[in-house]
């Protein structure tokens, strides 16, 4: 198979620190590798604005016609999103494709779905940034003139791809729709169940968090978007503790809107978690960045109101030295405390278990419960579902204090011959 030779273009504001937008084109050449495509050349241009038809300035988008000639490129890759008349431009000035960084990451997407659910969240994001390109993609046969019968199919092609698109849409709507709706059941049967949400960056080692933490045989690349697919773990945390750890698709800089808006059925596993673990690669030094990128997705999301705990990860790529600095960084900026682990390191999960831990019991009520000994039952469901802190016999009752949940009190309340009251 023909390897892609791309050239990457950078045209951000001139406001923008100089190393932040080399660090913007070294990502944008990650996508190009995740995508199977190779870097060939690399042209940047500070913008005060874009130019309307070209987005870079037209001797800059010469310079670039030249670099293409130069370095044999069969496609040229804009950081930045571009109108569908630019694309267009560029395409007929250059003679080669181009993409800009949304149609990068939605083709990424495109490989990386596996489940038939990502398969139609992808396609339905492709299709709407599709829709308003099309006009652009027929307007070549506007250019013929005369001919009765020539002016028309265009217009009519155009027309006929615009009502096939427009019904896949709404199919693929529809269809994601139904699938929400088993999620919805799948999480409503998980209830009473402590849940967390891995919430970050792309390549984060949210994946790998999850592995470690369940043991289970999770699907680990070092590559942007290695997963697609939420996966629901149960993790035992000691001290009869469990919690439902689910993994969620990476976020990234400039992540398209319509994949943000067809991935929301995925991402209600974190609106209904009691805890995000928002965690963040350790030894990136531009940690800070993509962890306001992911607060600025979820806040679109409207998952920014719940309770987020920092998860900083991989620190084993970091000298005793370096581990040190960040954790004082962190305790600057963050008003909650962080926990910090590395994935390969068993023995460093164990606080962010603890502090996992100490989330369940806080939602947890103290009880003192009085039952008969003869309900074997309730007295199992406490000692199963509860933590349970002393027990007394006598006279045919037990008498317990424990910590449960809400839905087992709900349950012992409504028991015979069972009384609950709260101890402060």
């Amino acid at each position: 198979m023909e390897v892609d030779r791309a050239i990457l273009v950078g045209a951000p504001e001139r406001n923008l620190d100089p190393a932040r937008a080399g660090e913007h084109l070294d990502e944008l050449a990650r996508l190009t590798d995740t995508a199977g495509g190779e870097v060939v050349g690399v042209l940047q241009q500070r913008l005060q604005r874009p130019n309307p038809r070209f987005y870079i300035g037209e001797g800059k988008a010469d310079e670039l016609r030249e670099l293409v000639r130069r370095t044999g490129a069969n496609l040229v890759i804009f950081d930045e999103e571009l109108s569908p008349a630019q694309g267009k431009n560029l395409e007929d000035h250059l003679g080669i494709r181009v993409l800009d960084r949304s149609e990068l990451i939605l083709d990424i997407f495109a490989r990386r779905a596996r489940s038939s659910e990502a398969k139609m969240q992808v396609e339905l994001a492709q299709l709407e940034y599709l829709l308003p390109r099309l006009r652009r993609m027929w307007s070549h046969l506007s250019r013929i003139r005369g001919g009765i019968g020539l002016r028309g199919p265009g217009e009519t092609q155009l027309e006929t791809d615009r009502r096939l698109i427009g019904r896949r849409i709404a199919d693929l709507r529809r269809k994601l729709q139904g699938v929400a709706r088993a999620r919805a059941v799948q999480r409503g049967a998980r209830a009473g169940c402590f849940r967390a949400a891995l919430v970050g960056y792309t390549n984060a080692g949210k994946s790998s968090l999850l592995r470690a933490l369940s043991g289970s045989d999770l699907f680990v690349e070092d590559r942007l978007f290695a997963t697609l697919d939420s996966a629901t773990r149960t993790v035992d945390l000691g001290e009869g503790y469990t919690a439902l750890l689910t993994d969620t698709v990476g976020f990234i800089r400039k992540l398209p809107h319509h994949l943000v808006a067809s991935f929301r059925s995925t991402l209600e596993e974190a609106r209904e978690a009691d805890l995000l673990l928002h965690v963040i690669d350790g030894a990136d030094p531009d940690w800070e960045e993509r962890r306001d990128v992911v607060a600025e997705v979820l806040l679109e999301l409207e998952l920014d109101g719940g309770d987020t705990m920092l998860v900083f990860n991989q620190m084993d790529r970091l000298t005793h030295g370096e581990a040190a600095a960040l954790r004082d960084r962190v305790r600057a900026l963050e008003p909650e405390p962080a926990v910090f682990v590395s994935a390969l390191r068993p023995k460093s999960l164990e606080p962010l278990k603890e502090a996992l831990k100490a989330r369940i019991r806080a939602r947890l009520a103290h009880v003192r419960i009085r039952l008969p000994a003869a309900d074997g039952q309730a007295l199992a469901a406490v000692y199963r579902e509860g933590e349970v802190l002393s027990r007394s016999d006598e006279d045919g009752a037990v008498t317990l204090t424990a910590r449960v949940n809400s839905e087992l009190r709900r349950m012992l309340d409504s028991r015979a011959g069972v009384d609950v009251e709260g101890v402060r």
